[in-house]
């Protein structure tokens, strides 16, 4: 029966994994909807100077800034979270054996806060079906892809916790999923206000910290894969992916719009 079960797991994981990638090579390969405004500066009467903003709207792009922050922030800290706890399983799993579920549910916790919470316009927050937001929206459609992705990753590795994953692609399950989520980061939407008062260069800062968040990710995704595989510098990367997943969770929480 064990033996059956783990085949189906295996091809289970199997296809999630073709599936993480396909999602990964339609951000490839399909322009986004993204603010054309660097070509649109060079065209005449684009350099006009933007209208007063309306205090309304002000306040709408202020609201919508700090959840987007708090957002990050928050994933920051569960991310942080798990990486310490990476760090620290081995000095306290013998006191605590649950400790060993802790990270992965720190990645489960954020996914699920992802899934749930990243877009306050969809129900049921907001009026938006989560249909018509994920696409009608781009940004939305990532951040659900987001939020099962980090959903994935912690089901599976609180299964290989519990012992109940023992194949190969439950090892490379997360440095292959983990590595097609941080692909994912570089083709980042951010649906900005372009009439809002320096749009511009607050476009060009989230874009500049998604990257620093798909590099740090790639860096977790390939220590972790190398912490993995049966080598000599094997116990340094195991000390290596849990520090660089610390590192991007401090990147989140130093998120600014």
């Amino acid at each position: 029966m064990l033996p059956l079960q783990d085949a189906s797991l295996s091809r289970i994981l199997k296809s999630m994994t073709l599936f993480m990638f396909s999602i990964s090579l339609l951000f490839l390969l399909t322009p986004l909807a993204r603010p054309q405004q660097h070509d649109m500066d060079h065209m005449p009467g684009m350099n006009v100077p933007a209208a007063p903003e309306d205090p309304a709207q002000a306040a709408k792009r202020l609201a919508d800034n700090q959840e987007s922050e708090f957002n990050h922030h928050l994933a920051g800290l569960f991310v942080i979270l798990a990486g310490a706890f990476i760090l620290a399983e081995s000095h306290l799993v013998m006191r605590w054996p649950v400790v060993r579920y802790a990270w992965p549910t720190c990645f489960l916790a954020a996914g699920l806060f992802v899934l749930v919470y990243s877009d306050t316009e969809i129900w049921p927050f907001g009026p938006q079906t989560p249909w018509y937001a994920i696409t009608h929206n781009a940004e939305d459609l990532q951040h659900k892809i987001f939020s099962i992705i980090l959903l994935a990753l912690g089901y599976v590795e609180f299964q290989r916790a519990r012992g109940l994953l023992k194949s190969p692609w439950a090892a490379l399950f997360f440095p292959v999923v983990g590595a097609a989520g941080a692909i994912l980061l570089l083709f980042h939407v951010h649906n900005g206000d372009m009439q809002a008062p320096h749009a511009m260069e607050t476009m060009e800062r989230v874009q500049r910290q998604h990257y620093w968040f798909a590099s740090t990710g790639l860096g977790v995704a390939m220590a972790n894969g190398l912490a993995g595989t049966p080598q000599k510098w094997q116990q340094f990367f195991r000390k290596v992916w849990p520090a660089l997943l610390i590192i991007l969770g401090v990147l989140l929480i130093l998120y600014k719009e």
